[in-house]
């Protein structure tokens, strides 16, 4: 099953055990992410690590684990209506 995921989806996941980092490291499942997830991530990086339940390095490692789960659109091929219509016609994906 495809899935384009949200940053807040994936910020979730960082910051406790969850049924979504289950999910995200379900083979099940394909995730799909425009770049900028990556910038939002960051953006946010000193408040999530502070809500983290890891050490700062296990959150590092947890971090470039989830990130190889998810296939990461580049900003210049990304264009979100025609992504979006071609994976629906490919699989309808679901939003988490």
């Amino acid at each position: 099953m495809k899935i384009v995921i949200d940053s807040n989806r994936l910020i979730v996941s960082l910051i406790k055990e969850s049924t979504t980092r289950e999910i995200l490291f379900n083979n099940y499942f394909e995730f799909y992410a425009p770049s900028f997830i990556k910038s939002e991530i960051f953006k946010y990086n000193e408040e999530i690590t502070k809500k983290v339940e890891e050490n700062e390095d296990n959150f590092d490692l947890l971090l470039n684990l989830i990130f190889k789960h998810i296939t990461i659109i580049p900003n210049n091929k990304y264009q979100a209506q025609e992504f979006l219509k071609k994976s629906i016609k490919k699989g309808k994906p679901k939003f988490i």
